[in-house]
């Protein structure tokens, strides 16, 4: 990393790039430790041999983090700061990359960020009750006969 601290980094990056708001670089820092613990727990071996880990990885790992700190909100807050889809997440990273502040391999692309799944179906349908239909019907509540 640079003699600039994350913020002072942050808030360069956000004059020449708008699209996100400042605490969405947070976020993605935080869910990247985040992400990084929970490949470890996964594999031990692999821990010890580097940190990197890939851009789907990482995804996954910020869904769970916003999930644990936003819950039904998570898609709110995250459309609030920019943050739209999972390229988003990877325009952010390569900002960051190239301020040093992130690191990369020559296998790591901006696609590797993409699709890997939708923020509806990430964030929105967890929260979403289980259908009470049954055979394209809505069951009425049941009336005792006297």
């Amino acid at each position: 990393m640079s003699d600039l601290d994350f913020n002072e980094i942050v808030n360069l990056i956000c004059k020449e790039d708008p699209r996100y708001d400042r605490k969405a670089y947070a976020f993605l820092r935080e869910g990247l430790d985040h992400a990084v613990k929970e490949v470890r727990k996964k594999d031990v071996e692999r821990s010890r041999r580097s940190l990197h880990i890939t851009g789907a990885e990482l995804l996954m790992g910020l869904r769970a983090y916003a999930l644990d700190q936003y819950g039904p909100l998570a898609i709110t807050v995250l459309n609030s700061w920019g943050v739209k889809q999972c390229g988003d997440m990877g325009e952010i990273v390569f900002n960051l990359i190239e301020y040093n502040v992130f690191s990369k391999t020559e296998d790591d692309r901006r696609e590797d960020f993409t699709e890997i799944y939708t923020f509806e179906d990430a964030f929105v349908k967890p929260f979403l009750p289980a259908n009470p239909r049954r055979n394209g019907r809505i069951s009425a509540p049941q009336v005792p006969s006297t």
